[in-house]
């Protein structure tokens, strides 16, 4: 056995799993990038994967691998990231286990990311919000269900693997009412509820018989199983299509439950909440990733550009005065 399959082994048991505590989902993700690594090196270096060493995993044949991400399977740019860095995190953990290696280690982690284009924030106006809450019929137990999971997530921004891990043993709904979960990177916090929202759950919670505090507070029709993320997913696409009449902007949008933690953060950020108390509500490993929101929000550019205009100038932006100005500038 060469040495590449031994420290591989170690570094996802020792190293990951016992040293750092790496979640679950980060070790399937590393996992998932050697196995795709492993099989590009037996496709096309003709190298099986028991018999591959370090010197197979050369600076070149990585930069070809990722290269084949984007062109032989249609990866984006952020995908082949998140692959360089499972990547550059073995050969970091084998530059201590290796010394002989490295200066293949050191031109293997010299590899850069690439700049992938970052999308738009997308959320909710106030109107499209009342819309999605109205659109689930409430006559109905999944109705109620649904229009629960869309109170919650508006009012709280959880993620969505956080909201379908909730348990009642999760949930204080008398006061100060507020909900325990367990986030991204097995952080721990805890999200004030508003009133609303309390008593819509303390409903719930009565309507189902006072549960046992380990039961999922969010399960699938007809059973106590909890509800997955795709199941949630789609019951936002029913919804977000039934109100087409009352709010035609929300059928044109791709509502996920992300958009929806993305609305939380620009009501908060509508409201005048300052970004270091967003940061530590949204579970953000860094204030950095709440700075995004500053970018999406208008009002703040628009407050921004009357405070810059010259004087004797009228604050505001530019509106030509004609349809078919109009239909020029839009072109």
């Amino acid at each position: 056995m060469t040495l590449l399959a031994p420290t591989l082994q170690s570094f996802f048991t020792a190293y990951l799993s016992g040293q750092r505590g790496a979640s679950a989902h980060t070790v399937a993700a590393y996992r998932d990038t050697w196995r795709l690594l492993l099989a590009y090196l037996g496709d096309h270096r003709h190298r099986r994967p028991a018999a591959a060493d370090f010197t197979d995993l050369d600076a070149e044949t990585v930069t070809g691998f990722l290269t084949y991400l984007e062109t032989g399977r249609g990866n984006s740019a952020a995908t082949r990231n998140a692959r360089l860095a499972a990547i550059h995190a073995f050969f970091g953990y084998a530059a201590d286990q290796h010394p002989e290696h490295a200066d293949l280690i050191r031109r293997v982690l010299a590899i850069r990311a690439k700049n992938a284009p970052k999308a738009q924030i997308s959320y909710l106006t106030d109107a499209e919000v009342d819309a999605l809450l109205a659109a689930p019929p409430e006559a109905r137990r999944v109705g109620k269900r649904d229009r629960l999971i869309i109170l919650t997530l508006v009012t709280t921004g959880l993620r969505i693997s956080e909201l379908t891990h909730l348990s009642w043993a999760n949930l204080q709904l008398t006061r100060p009412a507020h909900i325990a979960s367990h986030g991204k990177g097995r952080k721990e916090r805890i999200t004030p509820l508003d009133t609303a929202t309390a008593m819509a759950l303390q409903a719930w919670y009565e309507e189902n018989l006072s549960p046992a505090p380990a039961s999922a507070v969010f399960t699938a029709q007809g059973c106590g199983r909890p509800m997955t993320t795709d199941a949630v997913a789609q019951r936002l696409r029913v919804h977000t299509t039934a109100p087409t009449n009352t709010c035609p902007t929300l059928a044109a949008k791709t509502v996920t439950p992300h958009v929806l933690r993305h609305t939380t953060a620009m009501r908060m950020l509508a409201a005048g909440i300052d970004t270091a108390t967003m940061s530590l509500w949204l579970g953000h490993e860094s204030i950095e990733s709440t700075q995004a929101y500053l970018h999406a929000d208008l009002g703040i550019k628009q407050r921004a550009l009357d405070r810059t205009a010259p004087p004797a100038t009228t604050p505001g932006r530019y509106t030509p005065a004609d349809t078919l100005l109009e239909f020029l500038e839009n072109l």
